[in-house]
């Protein structure tokens, strides 16, 4: 209608107007919950990210010649770093509720440092072991130098200035939706264990904790610890029943609860400390597309910090802080190549997914979940005992965390003009692209045994392979590249793609919410400018 809106009607539905933050969230970043209850959330944010602490180096270690009892140490040293990780993080980074553990985007460059020629000729398992955990330390210390100059310069900050609602609502989404392989397909390996754990998360977080006031806080806040404990033992009754004696290996593998071996393999006490398999070695191919993956990972972890952000109920970070994060996940990667654990670090989706079912996004429940995670380091025998929990029901849990990320992704949309042909084409476009590039980068590969860059040089290979098999970076890069080069400087545009919702957040003293959330510790300011 010319000359402006037509009035609302009584009787016509009310919109939604767009939130800042996130409403109804029990305890916000700065508020924690009382200490009884803090604890038993951090340690149900370590049960959480247990599963690609426990899953990564189970398929990592035995490649490299290691047994029982060095896969038990790896996951160990995983575990002691994202614990050192998480609070770093929480305390000097984005001090988001953000869980810093082990990452599934390195595990190409990793193995193809595993299948690297110069290790063939080594006989000696452990030998062999040691020669290529000493390999990949060197490449995630090269590596780690990326972030590390991209974040503390600041120059992450120049490019995130750049973001918009639009821009990232295809970057997160698909940081989320994009790692669908892990969800169902790993709870069919082992659907009678798997199957009920989905069911029974789901049941008991969304609709057992309708029911009562009671249950709204007991069952929505501690779904997950009560459905593992309950499936876990199910588990366990099965495998001593016998239901498994005569299953195949593959089977008795993923659905008995004592066939991982971390309980046989793991010390009773041990304390990970640097350099502990020897000096790193270093090779420039490896290095290189170590970094590249470094960059990768960075892509991911910005749209995993915004997608914590808005979980946690917190505005929208700055760009300093965002830089500044991305610095410490830096430090994270070098710290993962000092100490070995075998693979790089980012942010947990899981944990991320898991804020969003809790409704608690305090700094505190994740910093107790560190607390947590160093411990059950140390004391190897007890952790090993959780570690050895079925992969099926981490993959149950995996499917409602990852869709709860995605959905955080896709509620940026309140900012953003769904009426307009330059969102639909960029919103279409990128998720399409970020679907559909991975997917045939991934179809080749399987039928193929190799990427579609295939020569002599596999760091090579992995430099392009790598990126272009992430939907979560495919999907960020060409949306970020669309909603920059499309007419942005024109009035109604800036108001399409939601930019203007985000201005006051583009100095870190713009709001003073920003000072409440992100301001660093002990007057460290001076040191870390965030402006």
């Amino acid at each position: 209608m010319a000359g402006g809106a037509a009035p609302a009607k009584a009787d016509e539905p009310a919109p939604h107007p767009p939130k800042d933050q996130l409403p109804n969230v029990s305890y916000c970043i700065t508020s924690p919950p009382p200490w009884p209850e803090a604890i038993l959330l951090g340690f149900q944010h370590y049960i959480v990210m247990l599963g690609t602490t426990v899953l990564i180096p189970s398929a990592l270690v035995p490649q490299m010649g290691g047994g029982k009892e060095e896969k038990a140490e790896v996951i160990q040293t995983l575990l002691f770093v994202a614990g050192l990780n998480t609070l770093l993080q929480t305390t000097f980074g984005t001090r988001l509720p953000a869980v810093i553990g082990g990452s599934y985007t390195f595990v190409a460059p990793t193995i193809s440092i595993i299948l690297a020629g110069r290790y063939s000729q080594e006989q000696d398992p452990i030998r062999k072991f040691k020669s290529i955990m000493r390999g990949i330390q060197g490449a995630l210390i090269v590596a780690s130098t990326l972030q590390i100059v991209l974040g503390f310069s600041g120059l992450w900050r120049n490019v995130t200035r750049f973001l918009s609602p639009l821009s990232v609502v295809p970057l997160i989404s698909l940081v989320g939706f994009g790692l669908y392989e892990l969800g169902f397909p790993g709870v069919a390996k082992c659907v009678e264990i798997g199957l009920p754990e989905l069911v029974l998360l789901i049941f008991i977080a969304v609709y057992l904790s309708q029911a009562t006031k009671f249950g709204k806080h007991v069952f929505e806040r501690f779904a997950v610890l009560i459905s593992v404990a309950i499936v876990w033992l199910y588990a366990h009754i099965l495998t001593v029943g016998g239901a498994y004696n005569h299953a195949a290996p593959r089977t008795q593998i993923t659905c008995r609860t004592d066939k991982s071996g971390l309980i046989s393999g793991a010390p009773w006490i041990r304390v990970p400390y640097p350099f502990q398999w020897g000096a790193p070695t270093f090779d420039a191919g490896e290095a290189f597309a170590m970094m590249l993956t470094s960059f990768v990972a960075l892509v991911e972890s910005t749209g995993a910090f915004i997608a914590v952000s808005r979980s946690a109920s917190a505005t929208m970070m700055p760009p300093s802080v965002l830089s500044r994060g991305v610095g410490w996940q830096g430090v994270g990667i070098l710290l993962s190549g000092l100490f070995g654990t075998g693979i790089g670090c980012s942010v947990s989706v899981e944990n991320a997914g898991l804020l969003t079912l809790t409704r608690v996004g305090s700094r505190r429940v994740v910093q107790i979940s560190a607390g947590f995670m160093l411990f059950f380091s140390i004391l190897g025998k007890f952790g090993a005992v959780f570690a050895s929990i079925p992969s099926p029901i981490i993959a149950a849990l995996y499917c409602l965390f990852f869709a709860y990320v995605g959905s955080v992704g896709l509620s940026f949309l309140q900012f953003c003009n769904l009426n307009s042909f330059r969102t639909k084409f960029i919103l279409g476009f990128s998720i399409f692209l970020g679907l559909s590039i991975p997917q045939y980068f991934n179809e080749f590969e399987a039928i193929k045994g190799f990427g579609p860059v295939h020569t002599g040089a596999r760091w090579f290979n992995d430099m392009v392979n790598v990126p272009f098999s992430s939907e979560a970076f495919v999907a960020g890069i060409v949306a970020y590249f669309l909603d920059n080069t499309l007419h942005r400087k024109e009035g109604p545009v800036r108001k399409d793609r939601g930019k203007h919702w985000w201005d006051k957040f583009r100095s870190f003293k713009g709001d003073t919410r920003s000072e409440e959330f992100y301001s660093l510790p002990f007057n460290l300011n001076k040191y870390f400018p965030s402006v």
